[in-house]
């Protein structure tokens, strides 16, 4: 059993301690019988490499997973750099996140180590963050922390500590099928629900991802983590994107230089304004424009980087009937895939009917039952069929003709 947290030439005590007053399940479904019917049969008495991020998510998944018998190891993959604003510290994943991760682990029993990740989140986040801003497409860096970090590296991470599962607080149901295929579904919660972000999760990663609050209400999180006492039970959800200090518009001009150039009509082709870059608007933007005639009402319908023109027109032409995606990955068999589906164009929004026109390695075609406003470039198109996540991939700039 490992018994102290490693970090960059540190050690932090990990001492156990619970008041047996905490000791006592209150659910009015019992975590446990929730583990078993969504996940078969789980390696009795196996190790988990639980990822806490300081949140109270996490913080409860490690306490149930403690109390179900498994062999918990509490770890945090450090992400921010050594230079990294004080402004920015309340964010998930900061110092101070990773004090209060230690602290929980302390309340419940488990050791906890700090990873270093620095290295690979500059490479598969935030570099390709501002590297898409600059090429005038709108990223979600949270899709591919899970994607290329959590469920990449930190699997790779747990199989080598001889760990049998990693598990995390994403409010995300675990489902074995009838075949015994591991599955990924919505969660109970649909303000919480976020399985948006997973759909690039390897899909042989599948079987060894538990999330233990999948089946939880957040007041029901919160609750479980008072009855323990943890410390995190009352904190307030992060809502900024952990690396980025203030607003992402700072954050992009910080690194991103400048380079003023025209707004133009999309209709006409006249030129109605000026921008300070392409980088700092996306699509279905209609705040912030600054056009010579303010009392038009004109959207963001195109980024043209080649030109540095942003294109602006009206609502209706902020309207996709189709989509095309690329980088796919698939959670099910390729084969498998249904003609007709349900796709999520951004975070929190409604998943809408779509028709497969085409779907390979190298991507998919979708024809939207109703015209979508704004499908942004850069973004994520997430598959689904009713509850379950089948896939995903990255929305492709959408060709469209140009006045001249």
């Amino acid at each position: 059993m490992l018994s102290s947290v490693a970090t960059s030439g540190e050690c932090w005590p990990a001492h156990a301690f619970l008041s047996a007053g905490l000791l006592h399940l209150r659910v009015m479904t019992t975590v446990a019988e929730q583990t078993t019917r969504a996940s078969g049969s789980l390696k009795s008495g196996g190790r988990v490499l639980c990822a806490m991020s300081g949140g109270v998510d996490s913080s409860v998944s490690a306490a149930l997973l403690k109390e179900q018998g498994f062999s918990v190891i509490g770890a945090m993959m450090r992400f921010w750099p050594d230079d990294k604003r004080r402004d920015t510290f309340d964010t998930c994943c900061s110092p101070d996140a990773a004090y209060e991760a230690r602290r929980v682990a302390e309340q419940v029993g488990v050791p906890f180590y700090l990873l270093d990740y620095r290295e690979q989140f500059q490479r598969h986040i935030v570099g390709p963050f501002l590297e898409e801003y600059a090429a005038g497409r709108t990223p979600n860096p949270c899709v591919n922390c899970n994607t290329k970090v959590k469920f990449d590296e930190l699997v790779k991470k747990a199989k080598l500590l001889g760990c049998d599962y990693v598990a995390t607080g994403h409010y995300v149901k675990r489902v074995v099928e009838d075949g015994g295929e591991v599955a990924f579904h919505r969660g109970d919660d649909p303000r919480k629900d976020q399985t948006y972000f997973l759909w690039g999760t390897p899909r042989d990663a599948l079987p060894y991802i538990l999330f233990p609050v999948g089946e939880l209400e957040k007041p029901q999180v919160r609750e479980l983590a008072e009855e323990r006492g943890l410390l995190t039970a009352k904190k307030p959800e992060s809502q900024n994107i952990c690396f980025v200090p203030g607003t992402v518009k700072e954050f992009v001009a910080e690194y991103v230089p400048q380079k003023p150039g025209q707004m133009r009509d999309i209709r006409t082709g006249e030129v109605v304004g000026e921008h300070l870059g392409t980088q700092f608007y996306t699509l279905g933007q209609k705040k912030g424009l600054g056009l010579f005639q303010s009392h038009l009402v004109r959207h963001v319908v195109h980024l043209d980087v080649a030109s540095n023109t942003v294109w602006v027109g009206e609502y209706e032409d902020c309207l996709w009937r189709t989509l095309q995606a690329q980088r796919p990955n698939y959670l099910i068999d390729l084969a498998d895939l249904p003609t007709e589906l349900d796709v999520q164009v951004r975070y929190r929004s409604t998943p809408v009917r779509a028709r497969v026109l085409r779907a390979d390695e190298h991507g998919f075609e979708l024809e939207f039952a109703e015209p979508q406003f704004a499908v942004a470039p850069g973004q994520s198109a997430v598959l689904y069929a009713g509850p379950k996540l089948l896939g995903g991939g990255l929305i492709a700039d959408h060709e469209r003709s140009l006045p001249a």
